[in-house]
């Protein structure tokens, strides 16, 4: 996680280091200025410590963010050009080598209703991108239908591993297996977070057989991998909005398999979502996975068919 650790400043290195080091796989690094620096993993919180180059569990004597701190960071994440972030940061983040992904806040600057840019930024969250390769391979067989897999959609709250499985399952069925052969793939990676693509080049491992639109709105991605690269999968992270969900029928009406996240805490809560209800009617979708943390932090999962009763 070297890409990381280098846009803090120097004298700050060695205490954003010890969090990786530590075990616990950091998924979020949380600086606000005036507070304490914020280490989420596996669940839970801990904090750089202001005496000591380690994380400890509680605040007191913890590591405060300062404004100077946030400025040679900001600058070293925009190589020293935050104009080159505009575009990006109208969104509210953006993506540094490695493809982690960088949410910010603070003070916007806007004109009739529509967010133009950033200033006075006072919190960032470091979400941290890791390829978990293999971690899908448990899942894949409940997915495949056939020559090919049935339109899948993973579940889960934010935070607990959409987008790590579904890049493993993009890499898995790119590569393909004695069960399925390789299959070709579009994906649409809106964010740079399941290729973690820098300057265009993609830094993940997803597969001899898969082409990426990177930061490409997803409804536009589908349509134009659909005229250009003829996938016989699309892959998409974190469905919703009206746009999406047109570009989706398309898809299928077009026979292309779909393989997509999105945000629920429960199976019960699809059926509240406008369009999944509609999706469900229609049986558009052969699988739903829904993701979870165990006690320890390890990701589980439970498939349902597409009427929505549990087959694992």
């Amino acid at each position: 996680m070297e890409e990381i650790i280098n846009v803090f400043p120097s004298a700050l290195r060695p205490l954003c280091r010890a969090a990786f080091e530590r075990g616990l796989e950091p998924e979020e690094i949380r600086l606000r200025i005036g507070r304490p620096v914020m280490v989420l993993g596996r669940g839970r919180e801990y904090f750089w410590s202001q005496r000591e180059i380690k994380l400890q569990d509680g605040r007191e004597q913890s590591y405060i963010w300062q404004e100077e701190d946030m400025k040679e960071t900001l600058s070293r994440m925009s190589r020293y050009s935050m104009y080159a972030l505009e575009e990006e940061l109208r969104n509210g983040f953006f993506t540094i080598q490695g493809g982690h992904r960088v949410g910010v806040a603070g003070r916007t600057v806007c004109e009739q209703g529509r967010i133009l840019s950033f200033r006075n930024i006072c919190s960032l969250n470091i979400r941290v991108a890791r390829q978990k390769k293999g971690c899908a391979r448990e899942l894949l067989p409940w997915l495949i239908e056939g020559d090919s897999i049935y339109n899948t959609l993973l579940l889960s709250p934010p935070g607990v591993g959409k987008t790590t499985m579904l890049r493993d399952c993009i890499r898995l069925l790119s590569e393909g297996s004695k069960a399925l052969p390789g299959q070709k793939v579009g994906v649409v990676d809106e964010r740079s977070e399941i290729a973690a693509s820098f300057l265009g080049v993609v830094q993940n491992d997803l597969g001899d057989r898969t082409d990426v639109l990177d930061a490409c709105p997803k409804a536009e991605g589908m349509r134009l991998l659909l005229r250009s690269m003829s996938p016989q999968i699309l892959a998409v992270d974190e469905l919703g909005g009206r746009e999406d969900c047109r570009a989706v029928e398309e898809a299928l009406h077009c026979g292309c398999r779909i393989l997509g996240t999105m945000h629920a805490r429960n199976a019960g809560e699809l059926q509240e979502k406008m369009y999944l209800s509609e999706w469900l009617a229609k049986g558009f979708f052969g699988r739903f996975v829904l993701l979870a943390l165990g006690n320890d932090g390890e990701r589980r999962f439970s498939v349902y068919d597409g009427g929505l009763q549990k087959l694992c």
